[in-house]
């Protein structure tokens, strides 16, 4: 790959929109799980009793996101991404209001988690508006760079603790001051992103359903729902995990150091993903994963033995950058598997993914409150990141024969521009 070249192809500025727009909404989606500590103290929530309610709240942002991101999903494939853009930015000061001047109570934090999900759903918008600017040679780099947005959970992460313990209103206010960034986000989305020339036609809905009907769709749920489900569920607990378990009796400061140490691990997987994209576009999607799905389990069984807190950092560290680049890696694979679909099929994964995000802090938190300790769940995420390596390596052999043959589409798969068309006929001389 010549990265001199990528600066010339596809269209910067719109890369740049979809990135913030990424971003912006991805600091707004963990915005419970940043404030978890504060929330919980403020609600009377106790950290043993109460482990699995503390545990859905903070999933209930994620599935959230999960459902809308099918409805954003056929919107960017219909109306185009950088409409469905502006439609879900403005949709996303709702709950943000709402946490800000109305939530008092846990029912209250759970309506403003489940309005937090449109913003959990840019994915389906931010990603098919970079994609469809770029030939198959550069879209790991290209969903990368993008889907690097997902760093804006370490602003929250590390911002949203110290916040809520200085300023008046605490928590509250937090939200209230996410509305500044998220108006910058919109105006600068408004002036300079543009839809690619190279948009497919919508498709009628019934089309939909032909995609789910495929086998690969599911496998690339599966796979994104362990990958980016991991990250961001990790992104919205760790809080509480490095709070009680290694802050048990401090409720204010306690907080602020495990935002911080949350924050670290949150960059990690951030940071990587645009790295997972082009490693994926030189060595291959399929190898990148199963490498990192292994690197994963290792990380996870570690975990389980919950061990020191500069171990668990480190571990945390790894196991993060590791997710981060996974999640790149498969939406390397995506476009050239459904180059037609991209629109509709960045919903559907994206969903799972959402989807997997939900479970791990419920289960992690289901676990905590049955065993009594938090190592129950990192073991299920190792056993769970080990079943991909199986899949994976059973897959291989039939992607390599097909999608992964030169990039080349298969007849009932034609490429949707001339920059898709020329990149895989390069790839194939």
């Amino acid at each position: 790959m010549n990265l001199r070249n990528f600066r010339k192809v596809g269209h910067f500025p719109t890369l740049l929109c979809a990135f913030l727009y990424f971003d912006v909404s991805f600091m707004v989606w963990v915005l419970v799980g940043a404030l978890a500590v504060s929330i919980s103290t403020n609600l009377g929530l106790d950290p043993q009793k109460d482990a699995l309610w503390k545990g859905v709240m903070v999933g209930v942002p994620i599935l959230g996101g999960s459902l809308l991101r099918l409805v954003l999903g056929v919107m960017t494939d219909r109306l185009g991404a950088r409409k469905t853009g502006i439609i879900g930015m403005v949709l996303t000061a709702v709950p943000l209001l709402l946490g800000w001047l109305w939530a008092t109570s846990y029912a209250d934090v759970l309506v403003v988690g489940a309005l937090l999900g449109v913003s959990g759903a840019s994915f389906a918008a931010a990603l098919p508006l970079a994609s469809r600017w770029y030939p198959p040679q550069y879209q790991g780099l290209a969903m990368g760079i993008a889907g690097a947005g997902n760093s804006g959970t370490a602003v929250a992460t590390f911002f949203g603790p110290i916040l809520a313990n200085s300023l008046a209103g605490g928590w509250h206010t937090v939200f209230g001051l996410a509305l500044i960034p998220l108006l910058v986000t919109f105006i600068t989305f408004v002036l300079f992103a543009k839809e690619s020339p190279n948009q497919p036609p919508p498709k009628p809905l019934v089309a939909y359903g032909a995609v789910l009907g495929l086998a690969d769709t599911w496998w690339f749920c599966f796979f994104y729902s362990v990958t980016f489900g991991g990250f961001v569920g990790l992104a919205s607990y760790l809080n509480t995990f490095f709070k009680d378990q290694y802050y048990p009796s401090d409720p204010h400061m306690g907080g602020v150091y495990a935002g911080s140490f949350t924050t670290l691990c949150v960059i990690s997987g951030s940071l990587l993903r645009p790295v997972g994209g082009y490693l994926a576009d030189r060595f291959g999607g399929v190898c990148m994963l199963r490498a990192l799905y292994a690197g994963v389990a290792a990380m996870m069984v570690g975990l389980a033995f919950l061990p020191p807190l500069p171990v668990a950092v480190g571990l945390l560290l790894l196991g993060m950058g590791m997710l981060g680049m996974g999640n790149g890696s498969v939406f390397q694979l995506v476009p050239q598997r459904f180059p037609n679909e991209i629109g509709v099929i960045t919903g559907i994964v994206g969903a799972a993914g959402g989807a997997g995000g939900f479970f791990l802090p419920t289960v992690f938190g289901y676990l905590k409150g049955m065993t009594g300790s938090y190592g129950t769940g990192f073991v299920v995420f190792a056993a769970t990141a080990g079943a991909c390596i199986g899949l994976m390596t059973v897959l291989r052999s039939r992607w390599e024969a097909t999608f992964l043959a030169g990039m080349q589409p298969s007849p009932k798969q034609s490429l949707p521009n001339p920059h898709l068309a020329a990149g895989a006929v390069a790839a194939e001389a």
